[in-house]
């Protein structure tokens, strides 16, 4: 592993994962700042009728991770898509793979700019179109540098973010639901007609709410560093997604229930508006308006930043592996970071911004994923014939990655075809690199980046320390320290091998 320079980092497992410890990561790699950017975009097309699309969304979400964790448990010393597809299939197809997560996550990184600058028009309005794409491209220099000078929250700085991020969300559920019991007829009337739209508007809903779910793709962890993985992972990840379908249900509820069809189709940023709606009187809702702004504004950035790290590191990786350009790989000379990575992502992602809408790059997105959760599904059927020892250790056996595969298969056909035109383009390109770059031989520095174990214990550390789950984190680590329970990682810094940061 290379090192970042003084102060880098090693991360080891101290003890296996257990059941809460993997909880906790599902909801970290899944909530984040994507509260704020889809909450209301569904509503436009089928009203409150979209409660039942974020619980349908939610179900298809957590039965594509469970057939991640069974592709992980038949493989269980290496983790990703690109990992699981290519051993099952070509390594072409593990690069298409590869090449298809790689454009998601920049089609993500791209949707953040977009919703910063309306969140931030909302605080400070009369800003005009010279002014918002000004806007977006500050957001992407300031992504750009943290990243490359690896700028990181620590200890209670990122505890005092991680409130700034989380307070806004609390206090819009706790005051809505008392809103919902204190006001239920203009609850009643918010919430009638319940459904608007026709089945085509709910196939898009589906697209758009199920983005906000998506994350888990590049959590997977190795099932020999969790205890009995065959009962734990299945469980933690349906705990951990009904813990956040039930948080997402939530918010989505006080915002149908508090403000009007017509208010929300005419907001850009319906949180904000919720807050000003339920939070009476022009002081509080002032203030409200104020304290929800920047928690969207903090968490935006937090989720685009955390995001380019993930996506820059994919690209770094595949580059060492021969299958993108050098240059790709190469690192700043003090700081250690793939900032040319960094700049072609993130400047490439600030004109897909600036021509893009929020509804386009996430459709987008949300195609180029259900390819990858396609393959994975179908090379999870593949591997269990090459492992039928380990397939025999398995409960819920072949039915998962089966019906993992159809919703993929619907959450494909549901895209508009004018986006799946676009990701299908920029897919196909992914052909001719191949062809090109195509490598001799596999370089091990590559796995050593992004698929030892080491760096996927990291982003399991940053992942379970992640927005929603950072004080599930902390009472975790209250619970262990009462039962005399060893922490799951330790983090031991290079520059001083006799420090030791424990949980």
């Amino acid at each position: 592993m290379e090192r970042a320079g003084k102060g880098d980092v090693k991360v080891k497992l101290q003890r296996k994962l257990n059941a809460f410890d993997v909880t906790n990561l599902v909801i970290g790699s899944i909530i984040g700042a994507d509260i704020y950017v889809a909450t209301g975009l569904s509503v436009g097309l089928v009203g409150p009728s979209s409660l039942i699309i974020w619980l349908l969304a939610g179900l298809m979400a957590m039965v594509i991770a469970l057939s991640f964790s069974y592709c992980v448990m038949l493989m269980p010393r290496v983790g990703g898509p690109y990992a699981y597809v290519k051993e099952a299939s070509t390594p072409f197809a593990g690069f298409m793979v590869g090449w298809s997560l790689l454009l998601a996550e920049w089609f993500s990184l791209a949707v953040f700019p977009v919703a910063f600058a309306q969140y931030f028009g909302s605080l400070v309005p009369g800003i005009d179109a010279i002014g918002i794409i000004l806007l977006k491209a500050g957001f992407i220099v300031f992504i750009v540098v943290t990243n490359t000078i690896g700028v990181k929250a620590a200890g209670r700085t990122n505890d005092i973010l991680t409130i700034i991020k989380l307070s806004p969300l609390v206090l819009i559920i706790i005051g809505g639901l008392a809103f919902l019991i204190f006001n239920p007829s203009i609850v009643g009337a918010n919430l009638s007609p319940f459904v608007t739209g026709d089945l085509g508007s709910f196939g898009t809903a589906l697209i758009l709410i199920f983005w906000a779910y998506a994350g888990f793709e590049l959590s997977t962890i190795p099932t020999n560093e969790v205890e009995r993985p065959e009962r734990t992972i299945p469980k933690a990840i349906v705990l951990g997604m009904l813990f956040v379908i039930v948080f997402y249900l939530l918010t989505n509820l006080v915002v149908v229930g508090a403000v009007s069809g017509p208010a929300l189709n005419s907001t850009n940023t319906p949180l904000i508006t919720t807050a000003s709606t339920i939070f009476g009187g022009p002081v509080l809702s002032g203030v409200m308006m104020l304290v929800v702004g920047v928690g969207a504004l903090f968490s935006i950035l937090g989720a685009d930043e955390s995001g380019t790290i993930g996506t820059s590191r994919l690209a770094y990786a595949m580059s060492l592996d021969g299958l993108l350009p050098r240059s790709l790989a190469n690192k700043h000379a003090e700081f250690g970071t793939p900032y040319v990575a960094l700049i072609v992502l993130c400047s490439t992602a600030f004109v897909a911004s600036v021509f893009g809408g929020l509804a386009t790059l996430i459709s987008s997105s949300v195609f180029l994923l259900a390819f990858v959760y396609l393959a994975t599904c179908l090379s999870t059927i593949r591997l269990e014939r090459k492992n039928a020892e380990a397939a025999k250790k398995l409960h819920w056996k072949i039915a998962i990655p089966v019906l993992g595969a159809a919703f993929s298969l619907v959450l494909i056909v549901l895209v508009n075809p004018i986006e799946i035109a676009v990701s299908i383009c920029v897919l196909a390109v992914g052909v001719l690199v191949y062809a090109y770059f195509s490598p001799k031989k596999e370089l091990a520095e590559a796995k050593s980046v992004f698929l030892s174990e080491e760096e996927i214990l990291k982003r399991v550390r940053q992942e379970s320390t992640t927005f929603l789950a950072h004080p599930i984190f902390h009472l975790k680590r209250l619970i262990f320290k009462r039962r005399d329970i060893e922490p799951a990682i330790i983090i031991t810094p290079e520059d001083d091998p006799t420090k030791r940061l424990r949980e």
